[in-house]
């Protein structure tokens, strides 16, 4: 992505430094390059990290936060400083503007202000704004139980929307004991998803993407660890980092999940802009697709972001019927992708996705529907009805044993 602006944050206080970076990570066009807990070294790590804009708290010592502003101001005239205080008299404003402060904010600062600061930041460093800047689409993939086709939809789902000029598209295996993304686009990475957690803090965009194998569709992959004593390496935290990069340096980000619904899968799902549950037309996958809804709709805001995709339809005569399905779950079908094992087979074995495989084929076609639906302005698609929520809870319950429904 472009326009990205890169920050410095110094603050000696806990407690705000890791609130400003939980807000600052949540800005798509905002990448925090370097943080510093002593007023003394910032000037050192702003000098070695090269940001475009420093955030400077006052609070633990307004005589050397401003001191460190004006010092700034002199030495590094290229990089804003953004201010940061919870007293708000206009005394304190005009010494943070005198010593070279670009813009002030109170504390606790509010996420629109900070926004709206930066915005305002980036418009004098790049010539624009950023808040035109696309936002990255973050598509989490997860299957109802095992065998659903949860990988073959993660990546030919990102080589489709990799084919479109303009979109930068990366996939991440998140199955980190098994996974097999790498198989699914023939290629042998000379990089895991392990190199970039160990080395995120050394990273930049060019260095990520020289991490990354690229695929001739153009799409990128960041698969998982090799070894299995390196999983427990990578956590909710450590990834947190890594998609935050890799937001600020895609349009798209594929995340392919684990069957197992870790913390490293909700973590995903906390990520994601859509949350892509992939199913068949049976009995046990239904049955796990309610009991799964019901435990993900107690997450604040998850439940919104589901998107039922039933997948190999068509596969029997003895499949569970789309209007059945629908009426169980309580929600629509997003996306429908046809039964077709000759293709995908050949698809698997030779490592080459739908599109470049068999471009014309109706299975194909279904992916850049689903594509381009995920991709469409949010206005005229209802994924759920009043009617269909109202009776989910129900029909739920149907599908466990009498005496649990009592």
């Amino acid at each position: 992505m472009s326009n990205v602006l890169r920050i410095a944050l110094a603050d000696p206080i806990d407690a705000s430094r890791e609130a400003l970076k939980r807000q600052l990570m949540a800005i798509d066009t905002v990448w925090l390059e370097a943080e510093c807990s002593r007023y003394e070294f910032f000037l050192d790590v702003v000098e070695e990290a090269a940001p475009d804009a420093c955030i400077i708290n006052l609070d633990a010592d307004e005589k050397k936060g401003l001191a460190l502003t004006e010092r700034l101001r002199r030495e590094l005239p290229q990089c804003a400083v953004l201010a940061v205080a919870s007293k708000t008299d206009g005394q304190l404003i005009l010494q943070a503007m005198r010593a070279g402060a670009r813009e002030y904010l109170p504390a606790p600062i509010d996420p629109e202000d900070l926004a709206d600061a930066l915005d305002r930041i980036a418009e004098i460093r790049f010539g624009t704004s950023t808040s035109g800047a696309r936002s990255a689409q973050v598509l989490a993939v997860a299957g109802v139980t095992g065998g659903v086709g949860c990988t073959s939809l993660a990546v030919n789902l990102g080589c489709v929307l990799a084919s479109h000029p303009g979109n930068s598209v990366v996939l991440v295996d998140l199955d980190l004991a098994i996974g097999d993304a790498d198989v699914f686009l023939d290629t042998i990475p000379e990089y895991t998803l392990l190199d970039v957690t160990e080395n995120i803090s050394r990273l930049d965009f060019q260095l990520l993407k020289k991490s990354l194998t690229k695929h001739s569709s153009g799409l990128y992959l960041l698969p998982r660890p090799v070894e299995l004593r390196d999983l427990d390496v990578i956590t909710p935290d450590s990834l947190r980092r890594v998609f935050g990069l890799l937001k600020a340096t895609f349009t798209h980000i594929v995340l392919d999940c684990s069957k197992a619904y870790t913390p490293v899968d909700l973590a995903a799902f906390e990520f994601a802009t859509d949350v892509l549950m992939v199913v068949q037309l049976d009995l046990p996958c239904l049955r796990n697709l309610v009991r799964l809804q019901m435990s993900l709709d107690e997450v604040e805001g998850l439940g919104e972001k589901i998107r039922i995709v039933v997948n190999r339809v068509g596969l029997e005569s003895g499949q569970i019927k789309l209007k059945k399905a629908r009426e169980t779950i309580g929600k629509e079908i997003f996306a429908q992708i046809p039964n077709d094992y000759r293709t995908m087979v050949e698809v698997r074995n030779n490592g080459i996705p739908l599109i470049e495989q068999a471009p014309k084929a109706p299975i194909t076609r279904a992916f850049q529907e689903l594509a381009e639906r995920l991709t469409a302005p949010a206005s005229d698609e209802a994924e759920e009805t009043e009617a269909s929520s109202s009776s989910s809870t129900s029909s739920w319950l149907s599908f466990w044993p009498k005496s649990r429904a009592k």
